[in-house]
Order: C-alpha cells, then sequence, then structure tokens
C-alpha cells in the first residue's frame, strides 16, 4: 500500500475510475449482446433500435479511450451487418 499523502489519494481515485470503467465496458458489453440477440431472432425493428443505442454507447466508450477507435468501428461495422442480414 502507498506511504505518501499523494500516492494514497492517487490510489483511491485509480480505484475509482477502475469501477466507473468497469461499469461502462459492462454496459457497452450488454448492449452488443442485446443487438445481436434480436439480430438471430429476426427481430428487425427491435435490433434496428438497439443498433442506435449501441452504436451510441460504443463511440462514447472510444472517445473516452475505454476502447480503440478501431476496435469500436469493427464492432459497429459487424453489428450493422448483422442487423442488415436480419433485416432481409
Amino acid at each position: 500500500m502507498a506511504n505518501k499523502k499523494s500516492a494514497k489519494k492517487r490510489a483511491v481515485k485509480s480505484a475509482a475510475q477502475r469501477e466507473k470503467n468497469r461499469a461502462a465496458r459492462s454496459k457497452v458489453r450488454s448492449a452488443i449482446k442485446k443487438v445481436r440477440r434480436a439480430a438471430t431472432a429476426s427481430d428487425a425493428q427491435g435490433a434496428e433500435s438497439l443498433l442506435k443505442e449501441a452504436i451510441s454507447l460504443v463511440d462514447r466508450t472510444a472517445r473516452k479511450g475505454l476502447l480503440h477507435r478501431n476496435t469500436a468501428a469493427r464492432t459497429k461495422s459487424r453489428l450493422s451487418a448483422a442487423v442488415a442480414k436480419a433485416s432481409k
């Protein structure tokens, strides 16, 4: 454990930020799973609305640095393709 006051403060701040990051990452993963589930169930309208939400979350997490921008782009592309395939 840290000995100096500033190091202790930093440890506390790091722990709080780690929790925020975990929550945000979990939210994104859940949104992605919902879109995939709706796409495989051929629920085109539900998948479209869920896709909008998921893309927004993915963009937000990429902007914050939680996801790499290429990972975010790849995820959005694959989700869009799955929804498009389901709506055919």
